[in-house]
């Protein structure tokens, strides 16, 4: 053991001399000259809550007896207890809690003299550097060992003091005071104060493992087993009984990988098994596109789309790969990490690849706005003739295969069709042209709130009342309509919740009542010529219908996705990202996609049966979809065939 510094000479001192450089000593206190803090009713305990670390029976036998000599405290008649400087920030930083591991307010640190601030600089470095509090340290030769309570200055040591809860107990120890002034707490004889860059780590315990890079372990080798091929020719999608045997079983779909799950549904909805946005894999580059436009198509084409198409699985690599392009592209950091939403990343994808909005849609007679996605904004009270705040007194409907619940406490239900038609006409919206494919976001705030207990994503969509400069037919003799009303829309006595388009003769009849003699209607957008004003009788044509093919869901921050593969109502399959896991942290999450015919059955029914549905009674895919539904996605194959 290194000799022990001599007694310093009897001459007033004005502050206590820093430590040798040579030195491993430790710093003891003298008997204290003021009382310890006292022990109240809202103290912690005199000792530590957890039991202190001992070392081994053999290593214990093998520690000396004797207690290594500590540096002598300077003269008492320099002290000035009474006095305190203020308060300075302790180590590590300032956003920490004021309280220590234990539970006791850590005391201010006093300001070091000036000049000592470049030695104190110089200083701390070396094995001390990298430990924090609750580090298990070794200090000494022989070493002892413990566990750093307290980190900070002390005044007149131009270096980080660390004070130690030893494992055992020596003579020059402490109850964690020094000077009088409480550090932290711990069993007597057991306190040790010591610079910060004597302490090492407890050598007794391997070496903390270097966190590993998640977003990097993608292209590691031990990804190689999960990897998916790349694929040049164009694969369209599978579909029918085809597509069930080709996705279904363990090790199917997206592989997930580090909150991927928001982006690894999206694509799945998307492309497995419709072709309505293939658009975006084939738009030819134009000049002013960067190059990470067309890596980031050629990477979604052929290492995403088209082996998840031929192979019907894609690794977590590919997926990422993307992510890194999506953050390079739009500086944010967080893609590769942290948990986004399905709209942000399609946006940001689609920006990406320079591809043109999918949806144009008209404001009153302003200029057409484009966008990728809708979100619904329906009004505070649903417009469904199935709302308990429009039909209180519902009666139980036809035996129905699926139970239902009592008439009492009814479930707030909607569709996705009249909340889309309610958010349109509230908001004086129209389709200034049909979309081939239409991402409607649901009503609800972050991943919590929700408006409706349910809602029913209806298999097809009827856009013919929404889309501006067309022929409509009046809702009463089917006539060509020339005037609509949002009151009339509100109406209770005639279908609330239906879209109201009337002809001259119906509008003026209608609005002859009293109760509507102060509705304000608005004259109907339609293609101009002599012939509307002289059309008389029926108005034929077909209906405008979208057909829904995906449907995206969120339960506590994980997103999951439902994908019809067929004509049949039960040709449903449902897909997880991550629905199981192999290894621990540094495992890999394995993708699953299975069938789910009984959701069917469910969405055939009308909102006035979903809403008396006993929610006991759902399985657990049948109210994901119902009650989780975070985006619908519908389309019209007879327009992506030219658009």
């Amino acid at each position: 053991m290194p000799p022990s510094l001599p007694p310093p000479k009897p001459a007033p001192v004005p502050v206590l001399p820093p430590f040798p450089k040579t030195s491993l000593k430790p710093v003891t206190a003298p008997k204290p000259t003021s009382p310890n803090l006292p022990v109240t009713a809202s103290s912690p305990p005199p000792y530590h809550s957890k039991v202190p670390l001992q070392p081994p029976a053999k290593m214990a036998a093998s520690l000396p007896s004797v207690a290594p000599k500590s540096l002598p405290p300077p003269p008492p008649a320099n002290l000035k207890p009474s006095v305190r400087p203020p308060p300075m920030p302790l180590y590590p930083s300032t956003d920490q809690s004021r309280s220590s591991s234990n539970g006791l307010p850590r005391p201010p640190s006093p300001p070091q003299p000036e000049e000592a601030e470049f030695e104190a600089e110089e200083a701390d470095t070396g094995p001390g550097l990298g430990l924090e509090l609750g580090s298990m340290v070794e200090v000494n030769e022989p070493p002892q060992y413990g566990v750093i309570r307290w980190i900070g200055r002390i005044q007149g040591i131009s270096q980080l003091v660390a004070g130690v809860e030893l494992d055992q107990e020596i003579t020059a120890g402490t109850d964690g005071s020094y000077l009088g002034e409480r550090y932290f707490r711990c069993p007597p004889n057991k306190g040790l104060f010591v610079k910060l860059r004597s302490c090492r780590r407890d050598s007794r315990f391997p070496a903390p493992e270097t966190r590993i890079n998640q977003v990097e372990r993608c292209n590691s080798i031990a990804f190689a087993e999960w990897g998916s091929e790349r694929v040049e020719e164009h694969t369209p999608p599978v579909s029918g009984p085809e597509a069930r045997q080709h996705y279904h079983g363990w090790k199917k779909g997206i592989q997930g990988h580090l909150n991927s799950c928001y982006l690894d549904a999206t694509l799945f909805s998307l492309f497995s098994c419709c072709s309505s946005a293939d658009s975006v894999l084939f738009c030819p580059p134009r000049l002013q596109d960067g190059a990470h436009s067309r890596t980031a198509q050629d990477l979604l084409r052929c290492e995403i789309v088209n082996p998840l198409r031929r192979y019907g699985y894609v690794c977590a690599s590919k997926t990422m790969a993307l992510r890194k392009l999506l953050e390079a592209e739009t500086t944010d950091a967080g893609f590769t990490n942290q948990e986004k939403d399905p709209e942000e990343f399609l946006n940001k994808l689609f920006q990406l690849l320079r591809v043109e909005p999918l949806l144009r849609i008209r404001s009153m007679n302003h200029q057409p706005q484009e966008c990728h996605l809708y979100q619904l904004f329906p009004p505070s009270t649903a417009p469904s003739p199935s709302s308990p705040a429009l039909s209180p007194s519902l009666s139980p409907g036809p035996l129905s295969p699926i139970p239902l619940s009592p008439p009492v406490g009814h479930l707030r239900v909607a569709s996705v069709q009249a909340l889309l038609e309610a958010s349109f006409i509230h908001s004086g919206l129209k389709f200034a042209e049909a979309p081939s494919c239409l991402p409607l976001l649901m009503p609800r705030f972050g991943k919590d709130f929700k408006m409706f207990d349910a809602i029913l994503p209806s298999l097809t969509l009827d856009i013919t009342d929404l889309l501006d400069e067309t022929l409509r037919q009046c809702s009463i003799c089917q006539s060509l309509a020339h005037w609509e009303c949002l009151q009339c829309y509100e109406d209770q006595d005639i279908t609330p919740g239906r879209l109201k388009q009337f002809c001259h003769t119906c509008n003026t009849q209608v609005h002859t009542h009293k109760k509507r003699a102060s509705h304000h209607s608005e004259r109907v957008r339609a293609p101009e010529g002599p012939w509307a004003e002289q059309w008389e009788g029926p108005l034929g044509g077909s209906r405008q219908r979208l057909e829904l093919f995906a449907v995206t869901c969120i339960e506590t921050s994980h997103y999951v996705s439902f994908v019809r593969h067929g004509p049949l109502p039960t040709d449903w399959l449902f897909f997880d990202s991550m629905a199981d896991r192999e290894g621990g942290e540094n495992g890999f999450n394995v993708p699953q996609v299975r069938s789910c015919p009984e959701v069917g059955r469910y969405l055939s029914l009308s909102e006035e049966e979903l809403s008396r549905l006993d929610p006991a009674s759902l399985r657990d895919t049948v109210r994901r979809l119902l009650c989780d539904s975070y985006m619908c996605l519908y389309h019209c194959p007879q327009i992506s065939l030219y658009k």
